[in-house]
């Protein structure tokens, strides 16, 4: 792809979440489009959304458990932007049309208190600049079609990654951890939908670690030049299989001792 189409591709992306109308595959349209090219049109798709006043507030990675890189046949977990918008209360009803496909993950957040960056980063330097973990909701959407109407064809991580890796929405819980006295690879969640658990999941379905997450993101970042902040939120991936969330939807994750989180959804 050439600057151009990015640009173009960003432009499209953005004017969907604003019209809540989907766009087809960008996998489709570009069919030699490569990760550089899904990162080059997400930093375009952010350029967007910070012009429009909104502010970074953090990062999510995504694809991190191996069931879903085995299905997208990638090796390797993908990272978008979080937005001052995005950020939900907890208990909180999203309004009737705010999404376009919705759907919720349960994970693992961490909130940082001291700047993180480096190619050479580690856990222990992770758990270090971390100020707290807390339980966590994401709310998936894409503005991209999830399948080609013509072709059957799905859409693939490229389109993903573009589209701000399917980031929409956060949800924080009351309960905040020091992740240096917490075993965050048994910290897990049950998650309900409207009282019926619909997946269950421990924090080492995430690289066996959430905060091996967070290394492999400043990894990432580095070679970009950039870094996470300090009061950057980070979601760390989710360690159950994205549920569906209709109008009219709620959602319990309960995560034990480490806490509850919860979200609901306007009727339609």
């Amino acid at each position: 792809m050439t600057p151009d189409q990015h640009k173009a591709a960003a432009a499209a992306l953005f004017a969907a979440e604003q019209s809540g109308s989907q766009i087809g595959l960008l996998s489709r349209a570009h069919p030699g489009m490569g990760l550089d090219d899904a990162y080059a049109v997400q930093a375009a798709l952010v350029a967007h959304k910070r012009a429009a006043g909104r502010r970074v507030i953090g990062w999510k990675i995504g694809l991190t458990s191996r069931a879903m890189q085995d299905a997208l046949k990638i090796d390797t977990p993908d990272s978008g932007v979080l937005f001052d918008d995005m950020l939900f209360a907890d208990g909180a009803e999203v309004p009737k049309g705010r999404f376009i496909q919705p759907r919720i993950e349960a994970e693992i957040a961490f909130i940082l208190r001291a700047p993180l960056a480096g190619a050479d980063v580690t856990r222990d330097q992770v758990l270090e600049a971390t100020d707290y973990v807390a339980p966590a909701l994401e709310i998936l959407d894409t503005r991209i079609l999830r399948a080609d109407p013509e072709t059957g064809a799905l859409r693939k991580v490229t389109d993903t990654i573009a589209d701000n890796a399917a980031n929409a929405g956060i949800v924080l819980g009351p309960q905040r951890h020091d992740p240096r006295s917490t075993d965050l690879r048994w910290a897990g969640a049950i998650l309900k939908r409207d009282g019926v658990v619909e997946e269950t999941g421990l924090g080492a379905g995430v690289l066996d670690d959430p905060a091996t997450g967070i290394v492999w993101l400043v990894r990432r970042l580095a070679q970009y030049g950039q870094g996470l902040a300090a009061g950057d939120v980070v979601l760390s991936g989710s360690f159950v299989r994205p549920v569906e969330a209709p109008p009219g939807s709620r959602f319990d994750a309960d995560f034990g001792s480490f806490g509850q989180v919860s979200l609901s959804f306007a009727p339609g």
